[in-house]
């Protein structure tokens, strides 16, 4: 697979990464996820791909401690690129804490259920507006300072948050690390972050990371048609319903519609057609997919060889455009 470098930095990364959102949950019993979670990561490995996404929160920390578990058994800790997140907490008064003490703390939990003694890149959770940035920021100066952490970066910071951030670190860079990602929902149903915070991340060297690259599944035209959300679908799941949900209205349909039209001319499952078009957006550096089974895997990662035509890629654009007037163009031209 194609190695990219993750925004202004040395580390290199597959142009395709893998989530695990799923693990260890939804998958039937304690054997049965892990089988799925071991083929999925060989899957991933034998086909070259090397960045692999997960979180302190994922599953109550049960995605990293069986990612630890197969970095050990199945995979070489040398060959991957293992990247966590801190700072979400499960406190109904606080969403995300992004307190010095609380993100050393998170970090040290997160390699011990990985059994590694770093992770190549260490993501803030989320903007939390309780604490001082700068003491956020200086968590991470701490964690790569002492090693524990090889590359840092932020998720889920709008356009001011990021710029914010990126550019306090630059302000001293003999002490203080540089942002290398920001990760971010990003598919051609979700593209706020063209508004502001993808602009940012070019201007500031930052490289993104498209969560939910396929619409939370919705782009691979599984829902199309259907009365009700078909089964073993997240759509039809009680804890991912709601999550599904806002990408099955008539414009979320008119877009998966040409995504369709667009992949029976192409011969290709619409997957391919929605996975190509994020992966190739400037900006991009790798698009995470958080499959359910090695199959579903299988057929996201054979877009590597695919370069979608240019007329393709600018029928879809027009289709789901966002509307960005003021002010995002300059007022004069209105």
């Amino acid at each position: 697979m194609e190695l990219r470098h993750l925004g202004r930095t040395g580390l290199r990364v597959s142009r395709i990464g893998l989530g695990t959102l799923n693990w260890a949950r939804h998958t039937g019993d304690h054997t049965s996820a892990e089988q799925h979670a071991a083929d999925q990561l060989k899957t991933f490995w034998e086909a070259g791909g090397t960045l692999v996404d997960t979180a302190d929160v994922y599953a109550d920390g049960g995605a990293e401690y069986l990612l630890g578990r197969l970095v050990q058994d199945l995979v070489p800790r040398r060959d991957l690129v293992i990247a966590t997140k801190a700072g979400s907490v499960p406190d109904p008064d606080r969403r995300f804490d992004g307190s010095r003490g609380h993100l050393l703390a998170a970090l040290d939990a997160s390699l011990e259920r990985l059994g590694t003694d770093y992770v190549d890149l260490w993501q803030v959770h989320a903007f939390d507006p309780l604490t001082p940035l700068d003491e956020t920021l200086q968590a991470l100066d701490i964690a790569v300072s002492s090693g524990r952490v090889r590359y840092a970066g932020v998720s889920n910071f709008s356009g001011w948050q990021l710029a914010k951030a990126a550019s306090w670190q630059l302000a001293a860079p003999a002490t203080r690390t540089r942002l290398a990602s920001t990760q971010m929902e990003y598919s051609l149903l979700q593209r706020g972050v063209e508004r502001e915070v993808l602009p940012a991340a070019l201007d500031l060297g930052v490289g993104l990371l498209p969560s939910s690259p396929l619409g939370r599944g919705v782009l691979t035209g599984k829902y199309r048609g259907q009365g009700a959300p078909p089964e073993g679908s997240r759509g039809a799941s009680e804890q991912l319903a709601a999550f599904v949900e806002p990408y099955l209205d008539g414009a979320a349909g008119r877009i998966v519609d040409a995504v369709t039209i667009a992949a029976d001319g192409l011969a290709l499952p619409p997957l391919q057609v929605a996975l190509a078009w994020v992966r190739d957006r400037p900006g991009v550096v790798a698009p995470i997919v958080g499959a359910r089974t090695a199959q579903q895997l299988t057929a996201a990662l054979s877009v590597e060889g695919l370069t979608l035509p240019e007329e393709i890629c600018q029928a879809l654009d027009d289709v789901s455009a966002p509307v960005h007037r003021y002010p995002d163009h300059d007022w004069s031209e209105l």
